[in-house]
């Protein structure tokens, strides 16, 4: 256990040689367990106290002695009792003074009082300690060690705050401010109010209050900002395609940027279990795919942008300028876009007012343990849809999947089907969809209508995951851009099919096969037209538009 993560033993005497003494004698015992603090200022120490409450440090013993200039013992351990309720206590007094110990035993429940001098260690004074701390040791339960986020738990703030922690693979706890007594310690101890919710806390003591995703990233080290002038090559999206094209130009001495706007793994980074993934027998989680992906891919040398937001693409001869969110912009020869797909919105009445309080797209990794037993409804028949709820059923007392169609064998894998079916609290309901979602402040009830019998009725419902359909990130690209009626970007002979490809395309070569109508700008994975919307060909496909930036630059 490392020394700043073990309990400690605090002692408090105002006497230089007595606190030498004590000091020595407790590192002698104690300090392969224990952390031990002295100090010879008892409002020092009720300073110290509150700090390492605030990075979450345990104290699990008190020893004070009783006769201080600035306060008695007696008022020094009832202050410390009050920010540290669960450490024991021994008072350090003379003989003169045991009448007061004895008295503080009932006023302060003090746990003893030892007398001064308490030689030999081994007979007067480890024996009580270690009495002591074996009591505190049975009650002990290690404090969470890391980033703490406090909110309500049916606040879109808050949810864009643990699912962007969540999608960036750092660990952290959530503490519902309605519900756990550490938050509301949490907020006692930084002076906060509700308003100022939510608000993370840190490891070191530091903590923000309603900060927003891009404060919160710049805090856990996250770089929003390009560190050079010109690249070799920019890729736009950190899931799967992008992943693979940020380790293939890294490894091919490209100088290569990846840009992504909320976390690694795209949508295949919210799957909580892909199982058909070539190499990984047993399956592995999107996230987990993308942590080693994003690990390869900076030992490389790659450059990551996040989180950072393009919004456009201008053209000046061989070179490309990216347009980011922040006004900043980035020089590059060529780009590769990789946006992937989004869920699309479910247009019922009432979704939109409560999306990030009871209703969620994807995130089903996010919110899964807010779901324990509670009742859960998942839109949608795709593989992301039946991953979901496998993982929901872990924590829900039930999961109920509404999909338009009978059943699910037209647009599920028949693993992900078969599991479903052996899961006792996962039901399928087909001819079925949400038409109205309705509550107070969060999602309570959904309105269900039955397509086979016309009829609509009411279910009581905690929460709602929506994974429907694929609607491709290319809003922001502009028209130069050949895209198809839904938004898929035209690439290789698929363009060439555009009636608008001649008035465009100027080169004499043909485009190659993952470039777009705009020479040294590709589309790789599911954002392209034709794509075939699996992980594997994802992964190929920025693995081969690599390929093709490297015959593009070798042009200009």
């Amino acid at each position: 256990m490392s020394e700043e993560r073990k309990p400690i033993i605090f002692s408090v005497d105002d006497d230089p040689q007595v606190l030498r003494s004590l000091k020595r004698d407790l590192r002698n015992e104690f300090k392969n367990e224990y952390r031990i603090i002295s100090t010879d200022s008892a409002k020092e120490a009720l300073e110290s106290l509150v700090e390492l409450k605030k990075k979450g440090e345990e104290v699990a013993l008190f020893i004070s002695d009783q006769r201080m200039p600035e306060m008695p013992g007696v008022d020094f351990l009832e202050k410390a009792r009050e920010v540290y309720p669960g450490a024991r206590r021994i008072l350090l007094t003379a003989y003169s003074d045991t009448d007061a110990a004895i008295k503080a035993i009932n006023d302060v429940q003090l746990d003893y009082y030892l007398l001064k001098p308490w030689d030999p260690p081994g007979e007067r004074l480890y024996p009580v300690i270690n009495d002591l701390l074996d009591e505190w040791q049975a009650g002990y339960r290690p404090a969470f060690r890391g980033i703490r986020v406090a909110g309500y738990q049916y606040s879109p703030k808050s949810h864009a705050l643990k699912d962007f922690l969540a999608g960036n693979l750092l660990p952290y706890q959530w503490l519902d401010v309605e519900t756990s007594p550490e938050a509301q310690e949490l907020l006692r101890l930084h002076g906060l109010e509700p308003k100022n919710l939510p608000a993370v806390f840190f490891e070191d003591g530091a903590f923000l209050a309603d900060p927003t995703v891009t404060e919160l990233a710049a805090r856990v080290g996250l770089q929003p900002t390009a560190q050079s002038d010109l690249y070799d090559v920019a890729i736009i999206g950190a899931g799967p395609a992008g992943l693979a094209a940020a380790v293939y130009g890294g490894s091919e001495g490209l100088k290569t940027l990846l840009i992504e706007k909320r976390a690694p793994g795209g949508q295949a980074g919210t799957s909580s279990r892909i199982e058909n993934y070539l190499g990984f027998p047993k399956g592995l989680s999107g996230s987990e795919l993308a942590r080693r992906a994003i690990s390869q891919a900076t030992r490389f040398g790659i450059e990551f942008l996040s989180p950072q937001e393009v919004t456009g693409i201008e053209v000046d001869g061989a070179y490309k300028t990216i347009h980011l969110a922040d006004g900043a912009t980035v020089n590059t020869k060529a780009v590769v876009i990789t946006t992937g797909v989004d869920y699309r919105k479910l247009p019922s009445d009432g979704i939109a007012d409560f999306t990030g309080a009871g209703i969620y797209y994807g995130a089903a990794m996010t919110e899964a343990n807010a779901c324990r037993n509670k009742k859960v409804f998942i839109v949608g028949g795709g593989n992301s849809a039946g991953q979901g709820a496998v993982y929901l059923s872990q924590f829900a007392e039930k999961v109920t999947i509404l999909i338009r169609k009978a059943d699910l064998t037209s647009t599920m894998s028949s693993y992900l089907i078969d599991q479903i079916d052996s899961i006792s609290n996962i039901e399928v309901l087909g001819h079925r969809q949400v038409v109205e979602a309705r509550g107070d402040g969060h999602l309570q009830c959904l309105m269900i209508e039955n397509m086979e019998e016309g009829s609509t009725y009411s279910a009581d419902a905690d929460a709602l995951f929506i994974f429907i359909g694929a609607r491709p990130f290319t809003d922001w690209l502009d028209r130069n851009i050949l895209r198809n009626g839904k938004g898929y970007i035209k690439t290789g002979k698929d363009l060439m099919a555009d009636e608008r490809y001649p008035k465009i395309w100027k080169r004499d070569r043909e485009p190659f096969l993952l470039e777009t109508c705009q020479p040294g700008i590709f589309a790789a994975g599911d954002v392209r037209s034709g794509a075939m919307n699996r992980v594997a060909s994802a992964v190929g496909e920025g693995a081969m538009a690599i390929k093709f930036v490297h015959e593009y630059l070798a042009e200009i």
